[in-house]
């Protein structure tokens, strides 16, 4: 018995254009087959949010190389584990949430208007490969790598991992011969961008799914939200089966119900509370900027910043660096691992105080530094070094900036409408969206009291008052 030929899969903007074996004489044969055939030729995994997910073959042909189950090794939450313990979760299973979440999604317009909107199984499929591989560049320590390691060593670097992920996705197809026109990969599918911005393209709608620039409902913010939440013991109000269950095309834009205003609400404020909570936790952000001085330290002798052009080191970079920083001898080493032991053993950088930038303080807004802490120090015991004192600077909104996301919100009973600001829905909705946090932290716990102090004092220079949350520790009492 001969062994069945090779598969061969062609798709433009992930869409599958050309042979896909398992029996079947063409793609569109074996995507219009029926249910039971397209589950024969499936995998099936039980997830802990969604029960259940289908994995195709398509799909499998991704998620059955290494670069896709480096995923494994990437923790959806970067250090929160070390604050929260269960938070352990990774960017492999999210991965397959958004997979799943897109499929659902696009099919629940199909069920509803597929005639209307001419979706077909291949509009499905090119969604799902979307949802599947947005994160395949993602870098380690979550959002980290890129926001606070990159700009350290690459000055006005505009590195991002969605622009990853568009060149790991060619890697991946070159390396394992998927038979793919990566020359016609659409970046819009999972590279978020505002409508204004996006090319007139055929079936627009399909875009606000996974990424969704517009508005920022979309299905990768159900799947990390909920998974997030559940991870770390939280509750979470959110409820996207609602949304995913509603939700129409009008104007070729996804929209939805009026009275769903408070469960879109809930999206936006359950992600600014993950973000309060978890993502920028005082001890989290502690824990991360060790993480940094630690790579910082480390970076000229392992070339971690030399692998993030090209695919083929990058896709070996993970969180499982921390090890090997550990379990490198190599002397020029001992900076980065005396850091990364002080982590172990938590010794962390300490929290001293922070405080919400006034409202009317945001709009210009100066960046403030190490140097402005020190120079607010009075003469004391200690005499601080800008290398003592970090400065963290940190924001918080509902996806939009200062901008109210709901604003944005298309709206649909007969017709699509907006809701605009003067025609407000609800008084208790918030008016003012971002939160600005200034906090400073101490290298060593025998600074805190001087770092304390002098935070407290640059407060009253620029504010005329003390706006911190906590208060100052209380100088010790000397001994005699």
């Amino acid at each position: 018995m001969t062994a069945p030929p090779k598969p061969k899969i062609h798709f433009l903007c992930f869409r599958v254009l050309s042979e896909v074996t398992m029996g079947a004489s063409s793609t569109d044969e074996l995507l219009k087959s029926n249910s039971s055939q397209k589950e024969r030729y499936s995998k099936h995994v039980h997830d802990n949010v969604h029960g259940n997910i289908y994995l195709d073959p398509l799909a499998l042909q991704f998620i059955d190389t290494e670069e896709f189950q480096r995923l494994r090794d990437l923790k959806q939450l970067g250090l929160s584990h070390l604050v929260y313990p269960g938070a352990v979760h990774s960017r492999f299973e999210h991965s397959l949430g958004v997979y799943w979440l897109a499929g659902t999604a696009v099919q629940t317009l199909k069920d509803y208007q597929g005639l209307e909107l001419d979706i077909d199984d291949i509009d499905i499929q090119t969604v799902k490969l979307a949802g599947l591989l947005h994160d395949v560049g993602h870098g380690p320590f979550s959002h980290m790598f890129e926001r606070e390691f990159l700009p350290r060593v690459l000055s006005g670097s505009n590195w991002t991992h969605e622009d990853m992920s568009l060149k790991m996705i060619d890697y991946i197809v070159d390396q394992h011969y998927i038979d793919i026109d990566s020359g016609r990969l659409d970046r819009e599918m999972i590279v978020t961008s505002h409508a204004s911005q996006k090319s007139a393209k055929e079936k627009q709608f399909l875009y606000d799914i996974v990424a969704n620039g517009r508005n920022g409902i979309d299905v990768d913010k159900f799947d990390y939200i909920v998974r997030d939440s559940r991870a770390c013991g939280l509750g979470c109000n959110f409820q996207f089966e609602r949304l995913m269950e509603t939700m129409r095309v009008m104007g070729d834009e996804i929209c939805y119900r009026a009275k769903d205003y408070l469960t879109v609400y809930k999206l936006f404020s359950a992600r600014a509370d993950l973000h309060r909570t978890v993502y920028t936790h005082a001890k989290v952000k502690a824990i991360e900027l060790m993480l940094v001085d630690a790579l910082l330290e480390a970076n000229e002798h392992l070339g971690i910043s030399s692998s993030i052009q090209q695919p083929a080191e990058f896709w070996k970079l993970d969180d499982t660096i921390i090890n090997a920083i550990l379990a490198d001898p190599r002397p020029e080493l001992k900076k980065a691992r005396d850091i990364i032991l002080r982590v172990r053993r938590r010794q962390l950088y300490q929290f001293c105080n922070e405080y919400s930038v006034p409202k009317a303080k945001q709009e210009h807004f100066k960046g403030i530094t190490a140097q402005d802490i020190v120079c607010s120090q009075k003469a004391g015991e200690v005499t601080l070094k800008e290398e003592d004192v970090i400065v963290s600077i940190v924001k918080i909104d509902l996806t939009r900036g200062k901008k109210n996301p709901l604003e944005r919100y298309d709206y649909c009973s007969d017709v699509k409408f907006l809701i605009d600001k003067e025609e407000r829905i609800s008084h208790l909705l918030p008016t003012f969206c971002q939160d600005m946090i200034v906090r400073v932290y101490a290298k060593e716990p025998h600074l805190v009291e001087a770092v304390s102090d002098a935070f407290e004092n640059f407060q009253m220079k620029t504010y005329g008052e003390k706006t911190q949350v906590h208060s100052t520790p209380e100088k010790k009492k000397r001994r005699r």
